[in-house]
């Protein structure tokens, strides 16, 4: 964590600097919602600015990757509880290792955003990994920063650090990182990770020239256990005394295995507008026309290394220090147009898209299996469009791509969708999704030094084809999205790439809602899903709920501190869980275990100003309930554990 400490003292440090400039008085007026908020929903509260005039909070402004604008938000809700974990996202659809920083099994699947091209894969590694559209941007009046520590399990912490400036209303810079070192309760489960990220926007006076861009650079490293021994597993189920204190003291299938992956990313897009709304004389028939371009490379590469092989994979043809490598880099050119006009009813852009991949490893990992390919490459050219488009409250949103062709990363796209807005009242969407692309990349080659994880694979297209509905609203929100699959990629029990010969057919429904008694509320989360076809291969449990009941109130004279109490219950249903496969940081199927159980967590969250404070106790449960809790099959989840956190905002 010295990484983690060194971050934390350069933010202070430059903190300083500009305190002896300048000076906020007063703070955030308080509301609802979550760390981003939408500008629409919060009450005009200001924050007197000792600048030139007066600073409004909605000045604090976060834009996303696709250019939505929300707020920066220290207000303390239900939703920033859920949110108050490593990923600093809700994880109601994911089942969490007992360490953070370990993976997730899943308890559902989400097909609305698919990438168009195949990825390195090793998709367990992947959760805690900041993709282009979650790296932000900022606008902020005076510089601004936020802290977020937690506490890590038996030794180690989270901390997430971000600062952000504009040297001028054109120029923002911000310097964000994320650190994660935590040992764990059992043997071989210590996790470390670092999330670095830089991003930057600038346009000229007149807004005709624009620019911006981030580079990040991620780190995950990972012991690997293999999960309990045989033994230790029964010890675990019968509760023996002589390990229920100390959970180290159980023996685990891999003692000197490690894994790793690292990736880089550099990625910038500018703008050029060559006709604005001012320029043309025929405004309404067509104005923003603008030329850009967008640049990416993106690097990563994957270790897996062992002192001594083990018979747990199989057999290798080496006897010790086991090395596996695998590399991917890809670079992507992007060239686009934009206009607005009113025989498109709003935005519309065309794009084409120049590729280039390679993926692999720097020799062959494995003589003795035949295998005589060690990098995939290529190259291929895409045309893309987009279209937004509004009438009134009636909104319109739709993508395409098309990548001829017969190589790895041809396919093609297609998604939109359309939504009806009142105000905050309700919102009423719909969507669509059609996909055609390859498998990720370590589907189609592998190689280890263990026998049976080499192979070359040509599978076809994965075809996904989704249809969905959302309704928001001061009632209720609920959701539902079917989806198709064809040619269905996974990994069988020997942890072989399989396609599955039929198609899976998938529906998840998902409901919630929250009541309010006064000082009380009951926040409900309800998900139901069905696999009418490809249960064999596809799996999730039926129904996930989550239910929290809580006690919000403000404390002492003046109202200084808001308190909120509470309780959450929740439960998924027994179903055939992915076991963790740590050679191929994968899930695998398996037909033995079937895991569910209920948890029950406590938390105390308070907020001082702009500062929330949190502590939890994890697993209540487990003092009363048998020990049948496991993430996936050999992994147990975690025990009772109390922990503590804290987010702090300054505003300079």
């Amino acid at each position: 964590m010295k990484k983690n400490f060194l971050v934390f003292f350069c933010l202070i440090s430059v903190q300083v600097i500009f305190a002896q400039i300048r000076t906020i008085e007063g703070g955030f007026g308080r509301g609802r919602g979550g760390l981003n908020q939408n500008m629409d929903s919060l009450p005009d509260n200001e924050i007197n600015v000792k600048l030139s005039g007066k600073t409004k909070y909605t000045d604090y402004k976060i834009i996303s990757h696709k250019n939505d604008t929300t707020i920066v938000d220290t207000t303390l809700t239900i939703q920033k509880e859920y949110k108050f974990n490593f990923l600093r996202k809700d994880n109601f659809e994911l089942l969490a290792f007992h360490n953070q920083g370990q993976t997730f099994n899943n308890l559902g699947y989400d097909f609305t955003n698919i990438s168009k091209f195949p990825n390195i894969g090793f998709r367990a590694k992947m959760f805690n990994y900041f993709e282009i559209e979650e790296v932000n941007y900022y606008h902020v009046p005076t510089p601004t920063t936020e802290i977020m520590y937690r506490t890590g399990l038996e030794q180690g912490q989270v901390l997430d650090a971000l600062f952000t400036t504009n040297f001028s209303k054109r120029f923002n810079l911000a310097i964000a990182y994320k650190g994660l070192r935590s040992l764990g309760a059992y043997r071989r489960s210590l996790a470390s990770t670092g999330n670095f990220r830089v991003s930057f926007s600038y346009e000229t006076p007149k807004g005709q020239y624009a620019i911006r861009g981030h580079a990040v650079n991620q780190d995950f490293f990972n012991q690997e256990s293999g999960g309990l021994t045989e033994t230790s597993l029964e010890a675990f189920l019968a509760d023996d005394p002589n390990f229920s204190g100390n959970r180290g003291r159980m023996d685990v299938n891999l003692n000197d295995a490690e894994s790793t992956l690292d990736a880089k990313r550099l990625y910038f897009e500018h703008t050029f507008k060559l006709l604005s709304s001012k320029d043309s004389v025929s405004q309404k028939d067509f104005s923003n026309l603008k030329l850009g371009h967008s640049f990416t490379r993106d690097s990563k590469f994957y270790r897996f290394t062992q002192g001594t092989a083990s018979d747990m994979f199989g057999d290798a043809n080496i006897s010790s220090n086991i090395n596996n490598k695998t590399i991917y880099l890809l670079y992507n050119n992007q060239f686009f147009l934009d206009f607005n006009s009113k025989y498109v009813l709003g935005k519309f852009r065309v794009k084409t898209e120049l590729s280039n991949y390679a993926y692999g490893y720097e020799n062959l990992q494995n003589n003795t299996v035949g295998i005589t390919k060690n990098k995939l490459k290529g190259d291929a050219i895409s045309f893309e469009a987009d279209w937004n488009g509004r009438i009134g409250n009636f909104h319109v949103n739709a993508s395409g791509s098309l990548t001829p062709g017969s190589g790895r990363l041809s396919g093609n796209h297609l998604s939109g969708e359309a939504f009806y807005k009142k105000d905050s009242v309700l919102t009423v969407k719909g969507r669509l999704g059609i996909s055609n692309k390859s498998p990720n990349f370590n589907f189609l080659l592998h190689q280890s030094s263990y026998d049976n994880f080499n192979w070359e694979n040509n599978f076809s297209q994965i075809g996904t084809r989704t249809l969905g509905g959302v309704i928001e609203s001061k009632w209720g929100n609920a959701s539902l999205d079917i989806t198709n699959i064809s040619n269905y990629t996974y990994f069988d029990e020997n942890g072989q790439p399989k396609q599955f010969s039929g198609d899976v057919n998938y529906l998840k429904a998902k409901a919630s809602k929250e009541f309010t008694f006064g000082k009380f509320a009951l926040d409900n989360t309800l998900m139901y899903q069905k696999v009418a076809s490809g249960n064999s291969v596809f799996r999730v449990p039926e129904f996930v709920t989550r239910n929290t009941l809580y006690y919000t109130d403000e404390w002492f004279k003046g109202k200084p501190l808001l308190v909120q109490i509470g309780a959450t219950f929740k439960y998924f249903s027994k179903y055939k869980a992915n076991v963790y496969n740590p050679l191929l940081a994968e899930f695998t199927l398996q037909n033995d275990t079937e895991i569910g159980y209920p948890t029950v967590d406590l938390f105390f969250n308070a907020r001082v100003r702009r500062t929330r404070i949190y502590f939890k106790a994890d697993n209540i449960s487990s003092f009363v309930l048998k020990k049948n809790y496991f993430s996936a099959p050999n992994y147990p989840y975690r025990d009772f554990v109390i922990r503590f956190g804290v987010v702090w905002n300054w505003f300079i």
